[in-house]
């Protein structure tokens, strides 16, 4: 009878790896969303009349609110006080209501409404934010930008809020078990919504004889509805198993603000903390610009119109043999038997010639970039897995740091000495694209499982909020300032594809080398107060 009491839905691997698809699936939607724009910025100047600074302060907007009124800690005490459910529902909500209104802004039912009459003759002045320099809008914005830029504050509350509230549910369902690995899978599936963004994106903004860019933002907005139909299907699992734990999630230890105290005063966690702002700037800015950079650096010459590498079938095809290089890579981690394994990485390995072949026919930049997450999704349940039985966490983020380091530095000045050579520069591309998606793959398989050992139970979901803040000044801040840069540095151009992005890779490439000193003070202060940084979890 008492073994009976103690099975739970966490201890079914099944059902504990079914609530994890769930919550990996919404973020996927979401990641989706967050770069809808990123692939077609080029679109955005010729049909929206969005300078770099305009679709820079624009893309930043998304975490606007989190960094400066604070929305993330509130969601970090909402996370605390109410527990998983009722926070990853919420979140869905507020995803979905900021991408309706982004939508909306890029349509052409804007265009001459009255909102665009608003729009355009308000914000041009914040008062505070304006004297701070840290205003979201500014004088001479287009209207379209600066209520996409309300919409995408809108979904970036919710999105960031969805962020903590999947690592919280990792957290309760895997915690003692293979957590790190968990946290690698969740994140390799929704990156795989960067690759499906850089795909899918231009294929609808361009599909038919008309170019419109709000057909990219309205295939988003589905995927958000999606996504919170996961999180309802969560909700009742969650529930579930809350039942046959015993467990309140939402009365037992309510937050106190004092609890705060105990994760500022951890040295460990500040780390952790400015390394994943350095990280996650140094990336997710860029995927905002990476297709622009890429157009601007490498020598692609479209397909004829009547040939088949221009049709919008073979998008559909290489989104599958993408889907089949994730897949074959991902599943080759969990074979028992070696020759499976080896089976798989072949199939996989194959399956991303076969693409990285049809994106150079395709000669689309879109397409080139989307290979960034695919070799993090074949090595990222590997480093998860080793974190897990091994540890050396620590020891990732330096690596990781390197690699950050050495791929903008490629970027900036061995790509553009390639221009010219268009099966040279683009198998450079290739190639640092996926070294780059890999060293990011170090971030969730090692430093995310690390925060439970940094703080209590209790406050994890605000120990997560935390982080999630501290890395959001970033995602403000670099969107905006790459835009500005390169303004700045490419006075007169005009042509989205002739700017020189030198200036801004250089500045990302620092960003690596400030998380690498970083890194290796970590290493030192998990040595010397013993914070278990370099132990595996499963112990």
């Amino acid at each position: 009878m008492t073994q009976a009491i103690q099975k739970t839905l966490r201890d079914s691997a099944a059902m504990r790896w079914t609530a994890l698809i769930l919550l990996a699936l919404a973020m996927f939607c979401s990641y989706i969303f967050m770069d809808i724009l990123s692939p077609i910025k080029d679109l955005m100047l010729s049909e929206r009349g969005w300078d770099s600074t305009a679709f820079g302060t624009m893309q930043g907007a998304e975490t606007f609110l989190n960094v400066f009124v604070f929305f993330l800690i509130f969601a970090g005490i909402i996370l605390d006080k109410m527990g998983v459910r009722f926070t990853a529902i919420l979140s869905g909500i507020v995803m979905l209501v900021g991408a309706v209104i982004k939508w909306y802004a890029v349509d052409d039912a804007f265009k001459g409404s009255g909102l665009e009459t608003w729009f355009t003759n308000n914000l041009n002045y914040i008062p505070g934010f304006d004297e701070l320099g840290v205003s979201p809008f500014y004088r001479g914005m287009p209207a379209s930008a600066k209520f996409a830029a309300v919409g995408f504050m809108i979904f970036g509350c919710g999105v960031e809020m969805a962020g903590i509230t999947v690592s919280r549910g990792i957290v309760k369902w895997f915690k003692g078990r293979e957590m790190a690995l968990a946290m690698g899978s969740e994140m390799a599936l929704a990156r795989l919504g960067v690759a499906t963004c850089m795909i899918f994106s231009p294929y609808f903004a361009k599909l038919g004889s008309i170019i419109s860019v709000s057909r990219s933002v309205a295939f988003g907005v589905v995927l958000l509805a999606i996504a919170l139909i996961m999180f309802i299907v969560y909700f009742f699992m969650d529930k579930k198993l809350d039942a046959q734990t015993g467990e309140a999630e939402e009365k037992d230890d309510p937050f106190k603000i004092s609890d705060l105290g105990q994760i500022l005063t951890s040295s460990g966690f500040w780390l952790v903390a400015l390394l994943c702002v350095l990280y996650y700037s140094a990336i997710f800015p860029f995927q905002k610009y990476a297709v622009n950079m890429l157009q601007c650096n490498l020598t692609l010459t479209a397909p004829d119109a009547d040939s088949y590498w221009a049709s919008s079938s073979v998008t559909i095809v290489q989104y599958v043999i993408m889907l089949v290089v994730a897949a074959a890579g991902f599943a080759s981690n969990f074979q028992k038997k070696k020759s499976n394994q080896i089976l798989l990485l072949c199939v996989s390995i194959i399956a991303l010639i076969a693409y990285c072949y049809m994106g150079y026919m395709r000669q689309s930049a879109e397409s080139i970039f989307a290979v960034f997450p695919l070799l993090a999704v074949l090595i990222t349940p590997i480093l998860g897995s080793y974190v897990d039985h091994k540890g050396k966490a620590a020891s990732m983020l330096v690596l990781g740091s390197l690699l950050l380091i050495a791929c903008h530095l490629t970027f900036a000045f061995v790509l553009p000495a390639f221009k010219g050579n268009a099966a040279g520069g683009i198998f450079i591309a290739y190639l640092t694209i996926l070294v780059l998606g890999a060293s990011f793959s170090l971030v969730p398989a090692s430093l995310w499982p690390s925060v439970p050992k940094l703080v209590d139970a209790k406050i994890i979901g605000s120990a997560y909020a935390l982080i999630f803040w501290i890395q959001n000044i970033g995602l403000w801040l670099f969107p905006l300032l790459i835009g500005k840069v390169l303004d700045s540095t490419n006075p007169g151009v005009t042509d989205p594809t002739q700017y020189n992005y030198t200036a801004p890779l250089v500045m990302l490439a620092c960003l690596g080398v400030a998380a690498l000193i970083l890194g290796l003070v970590l290493k030192v202060v998990d040595k010397k107060k013993g914070i278990g940084l370099e132990e595996p979890n499963i112990k």
